[in-house]
């Protein structure tokens, strides 16, 4: 099984929404849709969902056009931010609403909740109104409730962005291990670059309507294809080759002409002590000491007009740099990579 999204459009008034979006996903498949607010990514979801009309173009699940059917007659199951329980129905009947409006047999339906309750560890919750749940277990029982009806594919709505830090981390890998564990072809939109790449197979990059790149978590952070994709996923650093930057040695694979801006990860950055010569190597002093337990980030400021470094140390040497200390950097010349061509 595929799903095919085809030469989408979707405008809001003079907005364009979506800009003839295609995209295939396959059977078993997690993707995330990931960019920033009005990228589009919630509405090609919705229009996947069948929630939002499209003006052009085709949604296929196995070769069959769903574009003019209606959410209820697509099989998606779907789990938003804000749960959309019932809050007068205890967390077991939220469970087999779905499976109540197909008028399943009892028997079928009591089987197949106290299945969807083991699913996602909370059989001793069954009788729980949703008040009388945490944010974490109200949304473990919507997404029992989604998946309640076996659907064909699982859309989920920036469903950890309500979440408390800890509750949203453990419950992302959650999610990852039950949708293996499942096969269900899950598609999820996220603002959120950490949750991508630790959830999804492959990340949907989305700016203004349109797909910037897809991937992996790992092409995507170590080959972006764009200067905007370069920025988004992950930290890096830019180095415009003009003003007060000297000239860089640089692995190049593709392009033509001079790199107006280079790009390096702070990770890549490495220190050396002050008076260390080599290539691509400079000066600079530590303008500021950020330890966050086991990697401590640094802030170093070369001179000359260039714009300052972000740079990362792991390991026990991280915490060895002070403020105001005289250091040199080491910019490796395959870490470089073409961000802006000339």
């Amino acid at each position: 099984m595929s799903l095919r999204i085809r030469e989408v459009t979707k405008h809001f008034g003079a907005l364009t929404a979506l800009d003839s979006v295609s995209l295939e996903i396959a059977r078993g498949e997690f993707v995330c849709f990931l960019g920033p607010s009005g990228c589009g990514k919630t509405t090609l979801l919705r229009v996947i969902a069948g929630l939002e009309q499209a003006e052009a173009g085709h949604v296929e699940l196995d070769g069959r056009d769903l574009i003019e059917l209606p959410a209820q007659a697509r099989n998606f199951g779907v789990v938003f931010q804000s749960y959309s329980l019932f809050p007068n129905m205890t967390a077991a009947r939220n469970i087999a609403y779905g499976l109540e409006c197909r008028r399943q047999p009892r028997d079928r339906i009591r089987k197949r909740v106290d299945e969807m309750l083991a699913l996602v560890g909370l059989q001793d919750h069954a009788h729980k109104l949703p008040s009388q749940l945490s944010g974490g277990q109200q949304q473990r029982i919507a997404l029992a409730r989604a998946l309640a009806p076996d659907p064909q594919v699982l859309l989920l709505d920036e469903p950890l962005s309500a979440l408390d830090a800890k509750v949203r981390v453990d419950l992302r890998l959650e999610i990852r291990a039950l949708q293996q564990r499942l096969g269900i072809t899950t598609i999820m939109v996220t603002h959120d670059q950490e949750e991508a790449l630790t959830m999804a197979d492959r990340i949907v990059v989305m700016r203004a309507g349109r797909i910037e790149q897809v991937g992996s978590g790992r092409e995507l952070y170590g080959r972006p294809a764009t200067r905007f994709v370069a920025e988004f996923i992950g930290r890096l650093n830019l180095l415009p080759q003009d003003g007060g930057m000297p000239a860089l040695q640089h692995a190049t694979e593709t392009g033509a002409g001079r790199p107006a801006v280079l790009g390096i990860r702070p990770e890549a950055v490495r220190l050396h002590p002050a008076g260390t010569e080599g290539a691509n190597h400079i000066p600079a002093t530590v303008a500021q000491v950020v330890f966050l337990g086991s990697m401590t980030q640094l802030v170093l400021d070369p001179g000359n007009g260039m714009r300052p470094i972000l740079a990362e140390t792991h390991g026990p040497e991280a915490g060895g740099f002070e403020h105001g200390a005289q250091v040199v950097m080491e910019l490796p010349a395959d870490q470089l990579r073409v961000v802006e061509w000339q």
